[in-house]
């Protein structure tokens, strides 16, 4: 694509300027419409290093409220970022809605520049691709204006920029070895960026090229096709849009109804007091040595009221070392969270390789209580099982083990649990009416945890049932289950290390 775009004709001098003063007044006004209608603008800004990227964003946002958008300059990542997911570091900054967040850098120029410099095979730089074009397309899903920039120079303009930057001593510091190298192997980058544009020239969110010939004439290419991306989103806002759901393409294993679930497994107390002590020391021994191989590990808890949630994940944290490990109570999203894509708040609370995060509740509220209590549309969680399987998948490339526990209990179980939390003063904290409420729909959320699990048991990230009618079962189980995924992990860790 970009070895074939023929450059739009620069127009005359007196035309630009006027042009350009009348697309700085329609963004400032358009800036107001996003704020009005919750549209969240995310644009990228990337291409060749010395063409203009910073000069540009510096003009485009001198007209724009402040207060109402966000310039992200991402460069090489941090030790920190390094540490967590791939996509980490640019979804934790995805604009809230109504506000802009202008990218100067982006994942395009993170990969390309790996790939280039062989620091990224080209499996994980294919792997890279496709989980970029499933974050591009769930922001869009998910009402994002996604506006990607590509700033092109020739070889020789480049060249000169580069002299001119670093024979100024103000100036020097913005030239890198790799803007250097990027000169001296244009042809070799020149394939690469065009392969990789034409791998992610999406619907959802496609490539725009600016001549960056001209600083004036640059802001006047990307101020003029913002407006029109914008009026393009916000049209589409006042109409109701559906995105389109796609097929599933990972490979899933065999579930059981939880109408099938035998819950008369029980433990005797003695050995439950025998079985935990050594489970819990085994636990303990394991997480050494996952922080030794940097292995992340994300527990994730879902199930009834009253199931044993609450006791199950106390006997697994304390096996581990304090230092090492947080658990997240899920409840609902608080207003920053509700104003942005709705697994942001989770990519927020990911560990750090080596560490382990266990939740209590989950990303699957999405496909439960929002789909039962309205809170999203059908098309929003129906599409949510996918953009799961794929946040999952990205973790599980991360090489998280992902371990998935629904806690199940009859209904007679829930009920005398209920009146005992009612009856006793100190667990009435643990009781409310939404509970009740809840219990009331209870054939409901039966039927939509049956199609959850059998959409997401996924071979890279398996629910488990823990049967809880009996809490100390549920709890040896689930440390068990642990123990298995994580000693089957550290297992393959150490072959692949031989």
């Amino acid at each position: 694509m970009l070895k074939e775009w023929i450059k739009e004709e620069r127009p005359a001098d007196e035309e630009l300027v006027a042009r350009l003063e009348n697309a700085r007044n329609e963004l400032a006004k358009r800036q107001m419409m996003v704020k009005e209608k919750n549209l969240p603008v995310l644009v990228v800004f990337d291409g060749w290093g010395a063409a203009g990227k910073g000069s540009v964003l510096g003009r485009i946002i001198k007209g724009m409220d402040p207060r109402f958008f966000k310039c992200e300059t991402l460069t090489e990542p941090t030790t920190d970022e390094k540490r967590r997911p791939f996509l980490y570091r640019y979804f934790v900054r995805i604009p809230k809605a109504g506000k802009f967040s202008f990218f100067d850098g982006s994942w395009m120029g993170e990969i390309t520049s790996q790939y280039l410099h062989d620091e990224l095979s080209l499996e994980k730089y294919k792997d890279h691709l496709t989980s970029i074009k499933r974050f591009e397309r769930t922001l869009n899903d998910n009402g994002y204006l996604v506006a990607k920039f590509f700033f092109h120079i020739d070889e020789k303009v480049q060249k000169k920029r580069i002299k001119e930057l670093e024979a100024n001593k103000n100036t020097k510091w913005r030239v890198s070895e790799k803007d250097k190298w990027q000169n001296k192997h244009y042809d070799k980058c020149l394939d690469v960026f065009d392969q990789y544009i034409d791998a992610t020239n999406q619907f959802a969110a496609p490539w725009y090229f600016i001549d960056s010939s001209s600083k004036k004439w640059a802001e006047l290419q990307v101020t003029e096709i913002l407006i029109s991306c914008i009026d393009t989103a916000l049209a589409n806002a006042n109409s109701e849009r559906k995105a389109p759901l796609l097929q599933n393409t990972f490979r899933l294993r065999k579930t059981e109804k939880l109408a099938d679930i035998d819950l008369s497994k029980t433990v005797s107390d003695e050995d439950y007091k025998k079985e935990l002590d050594a489970l819990q020391k085994r636990l303990g021994e394991l997480h050494n040595e996952l922080y030794l191989r940097k292995i992340p590990v994300i527990i994730a808890y879902e199930g009834w009221d009253a199931a044993g949630k609450g006791g199950n994940i106390k006997r697994l944290a304390a096996a581990l070392d304090p230092r090492g490990y947080e658990v997240h109570p899920i409840a609902s999203p608080e207003p920053a969270e509700k104003a942005r894509h709705y697994l942001w708040r989770f990519w927020n609370r990911l560990p750090k390789d080596g560490h382990i995060a266990i939740f209590d509740r989950t990303w699957y509220g999405r496909v439960m209580v929002e789909r039962l209590e309205g809170f999203c549309t059908e098309n929003d969680w129906q599409r949510a099982y996918n953009e799961i399987n794929e946040f999952e998948k990205e973790l599980a490339d991360w090489n998280a083990v992902i371990i998935k526990f629904w806690v199940q209990i009859d209904k007679d179980t829930q009920l005398a649990r209920f009146t005992d939390r009612q009856n006793t003063p100190e667990k009435q904290w643990k009781i409310t009416d939404e509970d009740w409420r809840n219990r009331e729909k209870w054939d409901q959320y039966e039927e939509a945890v049956n199609e959850m699990i059998e959409k997401t048991n996924t071979t890279f990230a398996p629910w488990y049932v823990l049967e809880s009618n009996d809490k100390k079962y549920a709890r040896i189980k689930a440390l068990k289950t642990v123990i298995k995924a994580l000693e089957k992990k550290l297992t393959k860790e150490i072959v692949k290390a031989k």
